[in-house]
């Protein structure tokens, strides 16, 4: 795999791409083509295959925002007592850590605030491109996404 994050969509497995722009429909004043996601080469299924035993679940409850990403990061990936709970000290311990794959799982996600995520997800492919780790598999049930 030579990608930082992997957009799959769980329930619909002939689907090629996942648009971003479904999964943050409701959001206000966002600009939903600022938000989209790179298109899938392999199926689905593939994605859903190829996500590794070993990757740690970042678990997410109703709300998907900075708070809730880095308290789950944190905790998942037993960060350090020092860790500032910013996005520069998550990526700090990231990189200094030998997790090598996270999985993201959107259902029941109700509420995204897509600031936060995408601050999120630059943070994953700027360790990626530095370190070539974490791997992030965003998976969204077909039932989370749009019709």
């Amino acid at each position: 795999m030579s990608q930082a994050i992997y957009y799959v969509n769980k329930n619909n497995i002939n689907q090629s791409n996942i648009n971003q722009n479904c999964i943050n429909q409701n959001q206000n004043g966002v600009d939903q083509n600022s938000i989209k996601q790179n298109k899938i080469n392999q199926s689905d299924s593939a994605l859903i295959d190829s996500i590794p035993e070993q990757a740690l679940n970042i678990p997410i409850g109703n709300v998907l925002d900075k708070e809730t990403l880095l308290n789950s990061l944190a905790k998942v990936a037993n960060f350090p007592d020092y860790f500032a709970h910013n996005w520069d000290s998550a990526w700090d311990c990231l990189t200094d850590s030998d997790i090598t794959h996270l999985t993201l799982y959107l259902n029941g996600v109700e509420k995204i605030n897509t600031e936060d995520f995408n601050v999120f997800k630059r943070l994953i492919e700027d360790a990626y491109k530095d370190f070539g780790k974490p791997q992030l598999w965003i998976v969204a049930a077909s039932d989370d996404a749009c019709e």
